[in-house]
């Protein structure tokens, strides 16, 4: 069987880096607005050619940010896929 994604094979090849902003985090116990998250912030808006990038939870976060970013409010309607990642 061929892997639709292999993130074994991703985390492998940052590992260390990873690992270092992990530690970083819980050495400082930031774990909710700290100095990872806005480098993080800042170095993915350079990325993106962008003013501003802003870090969430998780992807749903995300979505809902969007969403409202775009004017959307409770009752419209939004059509979308009924998943967002693929598991093996």
């Amino acid at each position: 069987m061929i892997p639709f994604v292999d993130l074994k094979a991703q985390y492998d090849s940052i590992k260390n880096e990873i690992d270092g902003a992990i530690q970083r985090v819980l050495d400082s116990t930031s774990f909710i607005m700290g100095e990872e998250l806005e480098r993080f912030e800042e170095e993915f808006a350079l990325f993106c050619n962008t003013k501003y990038a802003i870090g969430v939870a998780n992807g749903s976060d995300a979505l809902i940010l969007a969403l409202r970013a775009c004017g959307i409010s409770k009752g419209d309607e939004v059509i979308t896929v009924p998943h967002t990642f693929m598991l093996q």
